[in-house]
This record gives structure tokens, sequence and C-alpha cells, in this order.
């Protein structure tokens, strides 16, 4: 989840990591099933045909996927793409904490790039144990309060959202007015 989501680079771009090991998913594929993983020489050089390791999979080098990647990895460098998706994500969040204020439902919301996170919580939780502390039960009521106003967020309080380039101030637009009508039905 944390590649090409928040930046060219990954989190890890973003955070001055350099790892022993980098895996990557779908969103390298345009979402079609690729996966791929790259590493220090010292790991790779385990790999045959240098190493001893054999590594292989059904789809690999699957011509549609790598075509799709490619098309994505082209889209997601283009100047400014970052910038823009962080910009779209920073507005869904700040319209979702203004709403919540609005109706006086404690919330909290966090991000980075095109990778989101809200809790019905006082603040951002940073342990597990905040974490479990989160109503559960007003999270559920505003799933569904959204998805009656078509609006679909991921059906679980602990999962990570995502907003997407398409999602342009129109489509923020609708997410506000659906979020202030499910935040007030709480």
């Amino acid at each position: 989840m944390t590649g090409f989501r928040v930046a060219l680079g990954g989190a890890q771009s973003l955070q001055d990591i350099v790892p022993d090991l980098t895996c990557l998913g779908k969103v390298m594929g345009g979402g079609m099933p690729m996966a791929a993983f790259g590493g220090k020489k010292e790991i790779m050089s385990k790999l045959a045909p240098l190493g001893n390791v054999y590594q292989a999979g059904t789809l690999s080098g699957n011509p549609v996927a790598v075509a799709a990647g490619l098309k994505t990895l082209e889209i997601v460098s283009r100047a400014g793409f970052y910038e823009c998706l962080t910009t779209q994500t920073q507005k869904l969040m700040a319209g979702l904490k203004q709403a919540a204020d609005q109706a006086g439902i404690p919330f909290a919301v966090d991000s980075v790039g095109g990778m989101f996170g809200f809790y019905f919580a006082d603040k951002v939780p940073t342990s597990f144990e905040e974490v479990i502390k989160m109503d559960i039960e007003a999270f559920k009521k505003f799933f569904h309060g959204m998805l009656d106003e078509g609006v679909y967020l991921a059906p679980s309080a602990y999962e990570a959202g995502f907003t997407s380039i398409a999602h342009n101030d129109e489509v923020l637009a609708h997410i506000m007015v659906a979020a202030e009508k499910s935040f007030s039905q709480l």
C-alpha cells in the first residue's frame, strides 16, 4: 500500500529509508495482477540465475499487466501528479473533518499522498490500544449513511482509504454533501 499511492519512490522515499528489499503490488500493474520485488545486490544475487534460489510466477511478465503497468508509471511520473493527488486527499480529509465538527462528532483524520485514515475519536490514534477505543458503532452508521448516498468507503474502521487522480473537485463536493447528511444522522 505504501508504494505508488504516496510517491513515485513510495513511502520509503518520503521517510528517507533505504530498504534491504522492496515489494510492490498491483498498483504498479495499473490494478492488474502484477507484483515485483527488488533489493540490495547482496540479496538479489541469491536469486537464479546468479544464486541458487529459484523464483517464478504464473503471471510473471504477463503482457497485459506489463502494458497496464507501463501506462500507470507514465501517468504517475507526470509533473505535478503527486502534488495534485496529495492536495485532493487533504481537501477530502479537511471536508470530512469540517462536516464532523459541524455535527459535533469526535473525528480525526490523517493522510499521506493518496492514502488516508479517519477515526471516530478525538485525535489520530498512535497505538493499537487507541485504535480499539474508537467509536465503531459511529463508524458503522457513517459507513452505511455514506453508502446510502452513493459513496462507498472501505467497510472496516481499521482499513486505509485511497483517493485517485479521478477524485476531482466535483467528486469531492459529492462526497462532502453525503458526509454532511451522514454525520447529521449520527
